[in-house]
């Protein structure tokens, strides 16, 4: 009987669910109101409402019921006693890859079906392969900061944890590893995704030969970037800013967290018309825009379902507002590092046209950053240096 109370009460949530937050958000409020679910009960379910999001667009002729058993046969590779119940054939071989699993179960299933917006994706993108990645969950994926290296490593090994080190200070875990309970987050590791780490290669610490300086994270948010940079270049001037003040108030708590101590902090609305800064002339921007979050949606893949296509047009609008304001206070021979959580060509490779044809700035290199191929997140980065 569990087994048909878990998949009926998956199918009662979904039908629920409008989309109008995050469902990670709504799940946990509808487990609150109803507390008759034990934590294996929740795990479970919650798990039947992601596989059953994960197939996207796809299956979309097929009951609610049908769509889950296949996406979980899909996104699991170790038999399980739902499955069992519902379909032994499947979970008697359910060790099989993708390709084969499809074939297996003979069922109209077209994984380019899972995103539906093709056309709209940057340059480079393996369409299918990003489309397989929404049916595996992404990596956890911790930074390592500087001295930090042995001991961190030490306590993974302690408390016998399965991780995989992808270079010397990023490691790769399996995402419900409670890592917070054996290494202290913030000053001695970092949760920052794989690509995120990446836009690090992005940050140089000198500028025609002039040392870094002055920094501004305009869009800081909860400052993982500024504590990478600081983690590279400790001597730096850092000004972050947010148009949140809750964000901030986070911020600040981390950055306590993490030993950064000397830095100012405002808020702002970088959008706004007539935007001036309070203080100018930096040696770079880091710009972390608001975007469509598009190279994140296997870790929320309810989007696949629920993002409307016009959206993205309004993110690239606030993206040129924003950089459109911010670029007058950067240096003469200063870097603008714009950045993404987006696939979306308008959000990347069109902010990056719009940039070069109405200021003074030259390319100097851009790159999508793809997570799909990591277990990770799918990111936007270029670097510009003012002329």
């Amino acid at each position: 009987m569990k087994y048909f109370s878990h998949l009926n009460s998956a199918i009662q949530i979904l039908d629920q669910y409008k989309g109008n937050e995050p469902f990670a958000h709504f799940i946990k409020n509808y487990f609150r109101q109803y507390k008759k679910f034990g934590s294996t009960d929740r795990r479970t379910i919650s798990h039947l409402c992601y596989c059953y999001f994960r197939i996207g667009n796809a299956l979309k002729n097929v009951s609610a019921e049908e769509k889950i058993l296949v996406t979980f046969f899909l996104c699991n590779h170790s038999s399980n006693d739902l499955l069992g119940h519902f379909k032994p054939d499947w979970n008697n071989n359910i060790h099989l890859g993708l390709a084969e699993k499809l074939s297996f179960i003979n069922y109209p299933v077209s994984i380019q079906d899972v995103f539906p917006l093709r056309n709209e994706l940057s340059d480079g993108i393996d369409y299918e392969k990003f489309c397989e990645s929404f049916l595996i969950q992404p990596n956890l994926f911790l930074r390592i900061r500087p001295e930090n290296k042995e001991a961190v490593l030490k306590k993974l090994i302690d408390a016998k944890i399965e991780f995989k080190q992808i270079n010397d200070s990023c490691i790769a875990l399996n995402n419900s590893t409670k890592v917070e309970e054996i290494i202290h987050i913030n000053k001695e590791v970092v949760i920052q995704d794989y690509s995120s780490q990446q836009v690090g290669n992005f940050f140089e610490l000198k500028i025609q030969n002039s040392e870094l300086k002055t920094v501004w994270d305009c869009c800081a948010a909860s400052g993982g970037k500024s504590i990478m940079l600081y983690d590279i270049n400790p001597n730096i001037e850092l000004t972050v800013s947010d148009i949140r003040e809750s964000i901030l108030i986070n911020l600040k708590k981390r950055f306590k967290e993490a030993g950064i101590k000397k830095y100012r902090s405002f808020i702002s609305n970088l959008s706004a018309t007539n935007y001036q800064l309070p203080t100018s002339n930096f040696q770079l921007i880091i710009a972390d825009v608001p975007c469509s979050g598009s190279g994140t949606w296997s870790r929320t893949p309810e989007s696949l379902s629920f993002f409307n296509k016009n959206e993205i047009e309004k993110y690239s609008e606030l993206q040129k507002k924003i950089v459109a304001n911010i670029i007058p206070s950067l240096q003469k021979n200063g870097r603008l590092v714009y950045i993404t959580c987006s696939v979306f060509k308008k959000e990347n490779e069109e902010i990056v046209d719009f940039i070069l044809q109405k200021f003074s700035l030259q390319l100097e290199k851009m790159e999508v950053l793809k997570g799909y191929e990591m277990k990770a997140d799918t990111m936007f980065a270029a670097s510009f240096i003012s002329t």
